[in-house]
């Protein structure tokens, strides 16, 4: 079977995208699957998108197997979340390298400090950790991460 296919999301798939998200969140156990949840990210998902998100999605033959958010402008890495049952066949890795092609020189993105095992492979996959924050909206300590492309000066 061939892997999922990269592709920008379209609006009806917003509500599947939440899911994704949230899916994928709980699987990091840093909190529970609720529609309290779930409604929130489905609320968020076009918010972002009109804040400037370009928003894909992994198609699996019209199921979607995970999430990638970026802020092109920014070099912003915002959200990138595969779906549990996707979850350590390498669609990370092909989601970043797919990142890579639309941000080439430089990437910014943050982490849930608790998340070890995410910032453990963003830091595997080159990305320099720079400070951590408290995220004033969910209260988390966030990691800062840069990756910057050998020889980019900016």
């Amino acid at each position: 079977m061939p892997p999922p296919i990269i592709r920008p999301a379209r609006p009806d798939e917003y509500d599947e995208v939440a899911r994704v998200w949230m899916d994928s969140w709980v699987s990091t156990g840093l909190e529970e699957a609720s529609n309290f949840l779930l409604a929130k990210l489905r609320a968020r998902v076009p918010m972002e998108v009109e804040k400037g998100w370009s928003l894909y999605v992994a198609d699996d033959g019209g199921k979607l197997a995970a999430m990638l958010a970026l802020h092109l402008p920014n070099y912003y890495l915002d959200q990138l979340f595969v779906a549990p049952a996707y979850q350590g066949n390498n669609l990370g890795h092909e989601l970043l390298a797919f990142t890579r092609q639309k941000l080439p020189d430089e990437i910014f993105l943050r982490c849930v400090r608790e998340n070890e095992k995410a910032w453990r492979w963003y830091e595997r996959e080159g990305f320099v950790f720079e400070q951590e924050q408290v995220e004033p909206m969910t209260g988390f300590v966030m990691r800062n991460y840069r990756w910057k492309k050998q020889g980019t000066i900016r």
